[in-house]
């Protein structure tokens, strides 16, 4: 396999180690096998990169993954996940089926500055709210 396919089945990796602060040392080929080579800023950004190999192919055999932990590396920022209002959704019931408890709807409105004003603010399908 030459180092552009192989790159490309695992560019997600590379990209998702990018997004998360990973330090990149090396992205080569070594082998028969590429080698993606860095630094993750803790324990959660390593088994996320993992994870994501993973996904690509669960055996990996054309990949060797060497990512260490540095934790002077900044950490990623949140994840930000984005919800889409539908018809008949209340602030209530998006914090009961995305934060687990309704009475939670004020950390979606605090969340939403732009958007939403206070638990009076109406919302309509096709709304995309910002779920902290």
């Amino acid at each position: 396999m030459d180092f552009e396919t192989v790159k490309a089945k695992y560019q997600s990796v590379i990209d998702l180690a990018k997004a998360k602060n990973v330090k990149l040392h090396n992205v080569h080929l070594e082998g028969e096998k590429l080698l993606i080579k860095g630094d993750a800023p803790n324990d959660d950004v390593k088994n996320a990169i993992w994870n994501e190999a993973k996904s690509v192919d669960p055996v990996h055999a054309d990949l060797t993954l060497d990512i260490n932990i540095d934790p002077s590396l900044p950490a990623p920022a949140p994840d930000v996940k984005h919800y889409t209002v539908v018809a008949g959704d209340s602030l209530w019931r998006i914090a009961q089926n995305n934060l687990g408890n309704g009475a939670r709807y004020p950390e979606i409105i605090a969340a939403n500055p732009g958007k939403l004003k206070d638990e009076n603010t109406v919302i309509h399908p096709g709304d995309v709210l910002i779920i902290p």
